[in-house]
């Protein structure tokens, strides 16, 4: 996901979107999932110096990521989509307090898991695929991917705030997907978010993603397993919770009840449920984004 919090910052964006052409190329391979320069020339009857002028663009815009493959006619440049997601702040108030804490989701405090199960760093399995005790191996704190079919996994995000300022928003920023045996990209699961056991809603993942490779996903990490997510932002503020903009729930941040002295536990849980397809958190190293749980805190500054 790309956010831009002021204009001016997205200027790069704006000018690749000012164009038919790129946003036709972006259409291509949003439906393709990926499509080499060669493809995207033919479909649009250019020459592959004009597609290649507009690929450059919404490369270095960030929209697109390119990587060369080997084919059979020699070395090829394959387009996929790099964000999915972009956000524009088009007001604000200039004085928003705000801090910003990166998760790696290895770095869980708590948690449960059955199999389908296990977790991995960027340079190997940790222990054995589904035995649910490498999930307390010390070596957890570097992973880079989990997954499980049933449990949960539970954050402790650091409180900051001082005793004159107060909670406006929560937001979280992740990269998810089902848990299926291999992968499914058909695999419907209900992913259920919640603070300080506080219940804050609902997503249904569509399915585990596999069939091509991720982004992001090492070069040992098998092929038959899941290789992508989905990036959601989940947000809690006094009108409800919210993810990618829809109102998931009612839940508020007053009815969670965060000070400056509380404990902020975030929990990601799958349970056995009509929709019950297990869950996988990807991290910088794994899926298609290059990051791990962002968290966000956004406060007012209470006078007196």
């Amino acid at each position: 996901m790309i956010h831009i919090k002021d204009l001016k910052s997205g200027l790069p964006i704006f000018k690749a979107l000012g164009s038919e052409i790129r946003i036709e190329i972006l259409e291509m391979i949003k439906e393709n999932k990926s499509l080499n320069l060669n493809e995207i020339a033919t479909r649009l009857g250019l020459t592959n110096g004009a597609v290649t002028m507009h690929i450059k663009k919404l490369e270095e815009s960030g929209l697109i990521e390119i990587m060369n493959t080997v084919g059979k006619h020699g070395i090829q440049k394959i387009c996929y989509l790099h964000e999915d997601i972009v956000t524009i702040e088009l007001q604000s108030s200039g004085n928003e307090n705000v801090y910003e804490v990166e998760i790696r989701v290895g770095h869980y405090s708590d948690y449960a898991a059955e199999p389908t199960c296990g977790l991995a760093t960027k340079d190997s399995i940790i222990g054995e695929f589904d035995d649910s005790r490498y999930f307390a191996d010390p070596q957890h704190i570097d992973a880079g991917i989990i997954w499980l079919a049933q449990g949960y996994l539970e954050y402790r995000i650091p409180n900051y705030l001082k005793t004159n300022q107060r909670f406006k928003e929560l937001q979280f920023i992740l990269e998810l997907s089902s848990e299926a045996p291999g992968y499914n990209n058909n695999y419907p699961s209900d992913i259920i978010f919640s603070i300080n056991n506080t219940r804050l809603g609902m997503w249904t993942s569509p399915g585990d993603f596999g069939g091509e490779k991720g982004i992001c996903n090492p070069e040992w990490w098998p092929p038959h397993l899941n290789q992508f997510g989905l990036l959601k932002l989940l947000r809690i503020n006094d009108e409800g919770t919210f993810i990618d903009g829809c109102r998931i729930s009612d839940t508020t941040l007053g009815d969670i009840g965060l000070s400056q002295t509380s404990d902020i536990k975030f929990r990601i849980a799958v349970s056995d449920s009509t929709k019950s397809g297990g869950l996988t958190v990807f991290g910088r190293n794994f899926g298609n984004y290059r990051q791990d749980i962002i968290s966000r805190i956004i406060y007012d500054v209470v006078d007196g």
